[in-house]
């Protein structure tokens, strides 16, 4: 089997090469990982093996199945969400339910990706359990989760999970190197470990030097201490939709991150984490990024947005 572009799982990959070239494909995989970690690149990969039709080892790359999977055009490949809500409703997983007893258009398979598999309501998962207790012979399920203690019991039992850890340091650095040619080892160094070994976040890290405005508002204001200016950054952000106000708090974070690397002796990763670590203490920046997370996890918890804001600008110093 091929893993091109999923790097690290080593152990992963031959446990599922091994059952792959067995014909012991399971319907349905529970891909478990931090943000960044590849469960999206090892759902798709996943989902080209089941659909390849070229022969060897899979998947090809090289039929039109594997072309349309990667290229995320194949009719029989479904994600199953909505990122503008916050939960996946009852109602898409009920409709997958509905589709999956149609019969697949084109492909050997009908896949099911749930990306967020974690958000999924009581409700969505007991649609979910009665699919996966009888599904039909033709349709998988990939189920990617940041928490997959999230799911009911008796989903995860149904389910070969597959847990992806972080990626061993000189492998991150080679991947790293082919894709930020342009970088020099000590930036990209700071990026490896700022991400905890992930590449998702590593690259995170590397492309964030192009923030969003109120990213760059908050690092010039956190930086210089302006608590007025801090007010006007966040108070707006009162009537922010739910993705957009976690977004941007996932950037603070990600940008805070960065600093504290920097202020631990690496190299700043964008010329705002350079600011911040010059004019704040490694002290300061830690109880900031800590502030920011706990931001995003009472957005999870779903606090009102405005009493958020309002928290934050009490906190935030």
């Amino acid at each position: 089997m091929r893993f091109d572009g999923f790097f690290g799982n080593e152990a992963l990959q031959q446990r599922l090469s091994a059952s792959f070239a067995a014909g012991k494909v399971s319907h349905c995989y529970l891909i478990a990982g931090p943000v960044g970690a590849g469960k999206r690149t090892l759902a798709t990969i996943l989902a080209a093996a089941m659909q390849c039709t070229g022969g060897g080892d899979v998947p090809c790359r090289a039929c039109t199945a594997c072309r349309k999977v990667f290229s995320g055009t194949h009719p029989d490949v479904i994600t199953v969400d909505d990122p503008e809500k916050k939960t996946v409703s009852v109602d898409l997983v009920r409709e997958a339910r509905a589709d999956a007893f149609i019969r697949p258009n084109e492909g050997k398979r009908k896949i099911y990706i749930i990306p967020r598999a974690q958000d999924l309501g009581p409700a969505a998962q007991n649609a979910l359990l009665k699919l996966l207790e009888e599904p039909p012979q033709y349709a998988a399920f990939l189920l990617l989760a940041t928490n997959p203690g999230a799911l009911l019991p008796t989903i995860r039992s149904r389910a070969v999970q597959l847990n992806l850890s972080a990626v061993p340091c000189e492998t991150a650095m080679r991947a790293l190197r082919a894709k930020f040619p342009d970088r020099d080892e000590a930036t990209l160094r700071a990026a490896y470990d700022a991400s905890g070994g992930f590449l998702g976040q590593a690259a995170e890290h590397l492309t964030g030097s192009v923030w969003r405005e109120e990213t760059a508002r908050f690092a010039a204001c956190y930086a210089s201490g302006d608590r007025l200016g801090l007010l006007r950054v966040l108070l707006p952000l009162e009537k922010a939709k739910r993705p957009e106000l976690a977004a941007i708090l996932l950037e603070w974070r990600r940008l805070l991150t960065q600093a504290l690397a920097a202020s631990s002796g690496a190299s700043a990763a964008s010329p705002e984490a350079a600011q911040l670590c010059a004019k704040r203490t490694g002290a300061q920046l830690l109880a900031a990024a800590g502030c920011v997370q706990r931001g995003l996890e009472l957005l999870d918890a779903n606090v009102n947005t405005g009493a958020l804001v309002s928290w934050l600008s009490a906190k935030l110093r």
